[in-house]
């Protein structure tokens, strides 16, 4: 999903250019199925004004790639070796999504409360919530728990996981 185009760029690119307007220009990409694909596209991001590093998730068999992705926390616990990438505070988000998101008020915002991480979330429509996993909060905006595409009716908020991630690198520690 990351490769398909939208206006003949792939929708990753698209990410790539919001991470570098708002500083971020270290980039590891965790790559699975189609690794490939994605790694001679993007090679190491030079001609994005990025550096990319690839985190491969899977294994070799008879000298073929096999994608076998470990999920989000499984993809972070991999990476964390790369120090010099998660050295600062951080962005985890998905290569498949269309974003627009001022990230640099996201990581003020995470930084004035000293969140350890930070999940980004989206309000919709009542009737939407079944599709998407919710997210429940108190009133200072700590998450409390999550439902994963409840019924409506079964729905405890209208707010969303975007998917989008802001993290300390002490994170690392508790994964």
């Amino acid at each position: 999903k990351p490769m398909i185009p939208i206006l003949q760029k792939p929708v990753m690119e698209f990410l790539l250019e919001l991470l570098r307007e708002h500083g971020f220009t270290e980039i590891m990409v965790n790559v699975s199925h189609l690794a490939e694909e994605i790694e001679n596209y993007f090679r190491d991001g030079q001609r994005f004004g990025v550096e990319i590093a690839y985190s491969f998730e899977g294994r070799i068999e008879d000298g073929e790639l096999i994608g076998d992705a470990m999920g989000s926390a499984g993809g972070l616990k991999k990476i964390q070796n790369f120090q010099r990438f998660l050295d600062d505070t951080f962005v985890v988000l998905c290569g498949d999504a269309l974003v627009d998101l001022d990230l640099t008020e996201a990581v003020k915002r995470h930084k004035a409360k000293g969140a350890l991480a930070s999940l980004i979330t989206k309000r919709v429509p009542r009737d939407q919530v079944s599709s998407y996993g919710v997210v429940v909060t108190d009133e200072d905006g700590r998450v409390r728990s999550f439902q994963e595409k409840p019924e409506v009716d079964d729905a405890a908020s209208d707010m969303i996981n975007t998917g989008i991630y802001i993290f300390e690198p002490e994170v690392l520690d508790f994964v």
